[in-house]
């Protein structure tokens, strides 16, 4: 167990390329949700601390950073991908301290995209150019495609690790500096991150770390003058506030906000495979996933059948030690968070649904937020659990009647940041994926993810996009130079 490893020293915040307590002297302390025990204090980020890693990172880029050639950001972000790798066991091991997902999935999956992310954007920057436009014979006219300044970084707790490579990666490749505020229950790895930055060559200054409060250090992150964009994943409830309150200063915004992704499982569909995919679409990170698919619709004819074997395989995943590497289903991110998601499970049995499977806590040597893997059938589409994201491994079960109704259903919830289409037919298959209000659609497949892909939402779950070309587009500007040539 945890406490049996090498202790954890304490996070401190990275300023300006130092390790630096805050100045209030705040601290507070990370405590890992599967033992219940803290692993580590923490130095708390408040306002003045914010102002002082935005200055930082403001004198970085009109320093160093904004002198470097593009090759040479290049090779120094390809480095920190190098040093991810390198660190890949001391990472995860933090990652699921704090947060309480399987080692295996911190170490397999999240190291991995962190790594490829830092990796992918080395090669954009040297690929990110402006355009020449004839819009005239007397006259020379072209566009410069520059950096938008200071980025400010919220990420949330479910993918600490991840969010780290997905906002920073593309904000560096594209030339600016950031301020990454991690959220308060995980802040370690964003820590651990910035100072393998800074060992790869990233100039002090440029790459800035705040653990904190949302409604402080982040608050105060939004308001700063001198942060040109915010990038911000977390609930649709905290991204609404963020937007009215960059309004003050106009500031840039990317939003990967909630959702409430529908899996459709059509009867013609690989049955064996959209099982595998249903489970993995919900239990994977314990649900606690913005993109999960948390509503799953099955064709009426197979629904019966279907349920009864999701049932049946949602039983034999036992909660278990994160840091066992044979786990899959950890510990959920706090008490609170078990609280709610159990919550969630009483308010579905209440309005009718059936629990099929799971639905308890299930603590794990006495103790911490494990939650077992949870299937509700009977569940209809205006039913709580099937319009608000519950971030936790439960899954709602729908019955459909064909094409369009699968799709009315689909659509008919506030959110559109994912969804899954599962069927042999190919002309089905390019046909539901149109219709559906979803910034990413999974065919025959589910919860993938590639730096390569953009990533985002519609509705509800936000704009903007992280991942992809697309998503340089967020983290520069354009500025139009005319030159008379008579």
């Amino acid at each position: 167990m945890a406490e049996t490893l090498a202790p954890v020293k304490p996070g401190r915040l990275i300023i300006d390329g130092k390790a630096v307590d805050a100045a209030s002297g705040a601290t507070f302390t990370t405590v890992n949700p599967a033992t219940e025990e803290p692993i580590t204090t923490v130095a708390e980020a408040g306002p003045e601390d914010v102002d002082r890693a935005v200055k930082a990172a403001r004198a970085a880029l009109d320093g160093a950073w904004s002198k470097m050639k593009p090759i040479e950001r290049s090779r120094v972000l390809w480095k920190l991908g190098d040093l991810v790798l390198e660190h890949a066991d001391e990472l995860a091991r933090l990652e699921t301290l704090d947060n309480g997902k399987p080692i295996f999935e911190s170490r397999y999956v999240d190291i991995d995209m962190v790594a490829r992310c830092f990796h992918y954007f080395s090669g954009w920057s040297t690929k990110i150019a402006g355009d020449t436009t004839p819009v005239n014979p007397s006259l020379f006219t072209y566009t410069l495609r520059e950096p938008v300044g200071v980025v400010g970084a919220i990420i949330p707790w479910n993918f600490p690790m991840i969010m780290v490579g997905w906002k920073a990666a593309p904000a560096l490749a594209a030339g600016n500096s950031i301020v990454v505020k991690p959220a308060e229950l995980t802040p370690l790895t964003a820590i651990r991150i910035a100072e393998l930055a800074l060992e790869a060559g990233v100039p002090p200054g440029v790459f800035n770390v705040l653990p904190g409060k949302g409604r402080i250090a982040g608050e105060a992150l939004v308001k700063h003058p001198g942060v040109a964009k915010l990038s911000f994943t977390g609930s649709t409830e905290v991204g609404q506030h963020l937007m009215r309150t960059a309004a003050d200063s106009l500031k840039k915004l990317t939003l990967e906000l909630g959702g409430k992704s529908p899996n459709i499982v059509f009867a013609d569909a690989d049955l064996d495979a959209a099982l595998k995919g249903a489970t993995l679409g919900i239990f994977y990170g314990k649900g606690e996933v913005c993109a999960a698919g948390s509503r799953l619709f099955v064709e009426k004819s197979i629904y019966d059948d279907f349920v009864g074997k999701l049932a049946e395989r949602a039983k034999k995943m036992a909660p278990a030690d994160p840091l066992d590497p044979k786990t899959r289903l950890g510990s959920l991110v706090s008490k609170g968070q078990m609280e709610k998601v159990l919550g969630y499970v009483e308010s579905g049995v209440k309005e009718g649904a059936q629990l099929v499977a799971g639905g308890q806590r299930q603590p794990v040597n006495g103790k911490g937020a494990f939650v077992q893997a949870t299937v509700l059938a009977g569940v209809n589409n205006r039913m709580r659990v099937a319009q608000e994201e519950i971030f936790g491994p439960v899954l709602s079960v729908i019955p459909f009647d064909g094409v369009d109704d699968a799709v009315a259903q689909a659509n008919d919830v506030p959110y559109g940041l994912a969804a899954g289409v599962w069927t042999r037919d190919v002309k089905k298959a390019h046909t539901v994926a149109r219709r559906l209000a979803a910034g990413t659609v999974w065919v025959n497949m589910y919860n993938f993810y590639d730096p390569g892909m953009p990533f985002g939402g519609v509705k509800g779950s936000g704009f903007g996009r992280d991942l992809g070309e697309a998503c340089l587009n967020e983290y520069t500007q354009v500025k139009s130079v005319w030159m008379n040539l008579e």
